[in-house]
């Protein structure tokens, strides 16, 4: 007899653990035993965190492959859109100080679109005037680009530049083989 006149009685094996009190109908206290519930709760448990870890990756590569647009294609749709990657050329003349603000146009062919960054990192040494640039931020109703964020193409340090002959160093095969 349990506690207040109830009968317990407990299954096969220790599997299911039945409660009998007075003249009322059985009640099932628990299913399998101590250790399979625990296992039941590790299970779930790691089932939560699994789940959480999948959405966070998943969600994160979402975020993270944004395509960037050119200019002509931008000002084709004529339509402001809510965070946008623009890659453009630094048009001449255009990049201009204000206060904490910078403000520079980005262009492809013909078309160009006033961009004003906002954001408080530091910008590239590469960003200057005819540079390649992709800026992160929103394009607005009235045509400006608003930047958060200035990527700027770094060009190569290791290529001569078009139509010169070098410092006049053999290569080295040329070494080797002993050319003049």
């Amino acid at each position: 007899m349990g506690r207040s006149g109830c009968r317990i009685f407990i299954g096969a094996a220790g599997r299911k653990t039945i409660q009998v009190c007075g003249g009322g109908s059985p009640r099932v206290l628990a299913y399998g035993t101590p250790m399979q519930s625990k296992k039941w709760k590790f299970g779930i448990g790691i089932g939560i965190i699994l789940a959480v870890v999948a959405w966070e990756g998943v969600s994160g590569f979402q975020e993270s492959k944004t395509y960037y647009v050119t200019v002509n294609e931008l000002t084709q749709a004529q339509a402001s859109r809510r965070h946008v990657r623009l890659g453009g050329v630094v048009a001449q003349g255009s990049i201009a100080r204000h206060g904490g603000q910078l403000s520079f146009r980005l262009a492809q062919d013909a078309k160009s679109i006033p961009v004003t960054y906002v954001g408080a990192e530091t910008l590239p040494d590469t960003f200057k005037d005819g540079a390649q640039a992709i800026v992160d931020g929103d394009y607005l109703s009235n045509g400006n680009f608003r930047a958060e964020k200035i990527q700027a193409k770094c060009a190569s340090k290791y290529q001569a530049a078009p139509g010169s002959q070098g410092s006049g160093m053999k290569s080295p095969v040329a070494a080797l083989k002993g050319a003049k």
